[in-house]
């Protein structure tokens, strides 16, 4: 990606987070209930460490917490983003680690989570090359068995976002963009509904990092 990219990329997120209070963005959601559900299911230790990429402004990093996750990292292009959601958890934000940064160039530890987590940031990677580059981010930063749940618009979810196009999804094409190296565990549907009243639907795609030939 080049510099120009970048900085548009980052320019048009600020300027949505600075445009628009958190509450006010169509993939708000009062709770983060699904992820929360999945990430308990499969991830009972509450010392295990999650990311959760592109979730600046979301709730689902205190609602963890609540409930006893203690090594959380939210990562998001957008300081505004990040801004926001240190506002709304006040001194609880102190316990989570906040990275400001373009996922696809972000310098991640290796094998460091045990759970990835992404709602609404990788069906904005229209080019082959962007997708290919967050899957290498995956497979870096994940350890070996550990899991990955992300979620784009569904195949009859909208064709666009926020002035931007997006590549819609089903649960086998979702889990194709992985490739070999992450077994399918599970996909759901999730009827979204906007804060305008709008309806979207989400695929969410659950795999596991397999152990075998991880490096």
């Amino acid at each position: 990606m080049t510099a120009d990219a970048r900085l548009n990329r980052k320019e048009h997120w600020e300027t949505v987070y600075r445009s628009k209070r958190p509450t006010e963005v169509s993939w708000y959601q009062a709770e983060a209930e699904l992820s929360v559900r999945l990430i308990q299911e499969v991830v009972p230790d509450r010392t295990a460490p999650i990311i959760d990429v592109g979730g600046g402004a979301s709730v689902l990093a205190s609602q963890l917490s609540a409930t006893g996750y203690s090594s959380i990292t939210v990562l998001d292009l957008a300081a505004s983003a990040i801004a926001a959601a240190q506002s709304r958890l006040e001194s609880q934000s102190a316990d989570i680690r906040w990275i400001e940064a373009d996922i696809l160039e972000a310098v991640l530890p290796h094998a460091a989570y045990s759970f990835w987590h992404d709602r609404a940031v990788f069906h904005f990677l229209t080019d082959p090359d962007a997708r290919a580059a967050y899957v290498t981010q995956v497979r870096h930063a994940v350890v070996p068995s550990g899991y990955v749940l992300v979620a784009t618009f569904a195949e009859d979810g909208p064709t666009r976002c926020s002035g931007l196009d997006v590549v819609r999804y089903s649960p086998s094409t979702l889990h194709a963009e992985f490739g070999s190296g992450f077994a399918y565990v599970a996909a759901h549907r999730e009827e979204h509904r906007t804060p305008t009243g709008a309806i979207q639907a989400f695929t969410y795609c659950l795999c596991r990092r397999e152990v075998r030939g991880a490096q």
